[in-house]
């Protein structure tokens, strides 16, 4: 279960410091795969970092009661000086694995497919060949729930259905909260959507009732 408690996230610009997120109170299941669905801006990417623990309230607090991976699909996190074999050797470490540390290497490098600059410093790296190696290295542990960021959508349509093949796997062992922008996907993967609107979160059982109110708010 995770449970977020008065939950405010704004970020100060120029343009302003309008809340992103406003007052979310949400109590969140394991074992349901759930869709985050709202317009660009919405602050969908902001929730799941959140969530994921990579950024911090202004308000409120989220409290997991489970094991929680950070968000696949961003290209972040990683120290670009080092290469991604030695990245994915210091969070091998951090996540107190060091006993699996060959074996999470090697799946590492067979799933994110980047080939010799596997031992290339990160910062030399695509932003697509980042989003594989956070992808696979997110994959090497085993997490409760799963958070995606368009992961699905990394590379090219042959790595695309392989990240999709290995999110349909996962479903039953751990659950997945992602954002797409593929309402396939998402009606094929998730149960369960949280619609974001106006800062606000509104939670539906089934994810088809999601897009429907999305759609109807949005497009009329």
């Amino acid at each position: 279960m995770i449970s977020i408690n008065g939950l405010y996230k704004r970020y100060h610009n120029h343009h302003g410091s309008q809340w992103v997120l406003k007052d979310i109170n949400l109590e969140i299941p394991t074992h349901v795969n759930i869709g985050l669905v709202g317009r660009n801006g919405a602050g969908k990417s902001t929730l799941l970092r959140l969530i994921g623990g990579m950024d911090t309230p202004d308000q409120g607090a989220i409290v997991r009661n489970c094991s929680v991976s950070w968000p696949i699909g961003l290209a972040g996190g990683f120290q670009g000086s080092m290469t991604g074999r030695q990245n994915v050797k210091f969070v091998t470490r951090i996540h107190n694995a060091e006993n699996k540390l060959d074996e999470v290497i090697a799946r590492v490098e067979e799933f994110a497919e980047i080939g010799a600059a596997f031992d290339d410093p990160v910062k030399t790296y695509s932003s697509g060949m980042r989003a594989r190696l956070l992808f696979g290295l997110s994959l090497a542990f085993d997490f409760d729930v799963y958070l995606s960021d368009e992961a699905t959508a990394v590379g090219d349509q042959i790595f695309r259905k392989k990240a999709t093949r290995v999110f349909k796997e996962r479903v039953g062992r751990s659950s997945l909260i992602m954002v797409s922008h593929a309402e396939a996907i998402l009606r094929d993967l998730c149960q369960s959507g949280i619609l974001l609107q106006g800062g606000k979160a509104f939670w539906f059982d089934d994810i088809k009732d999601a897009l429907t109110a999305y759609h109807e708010l949005n497009f009329g």
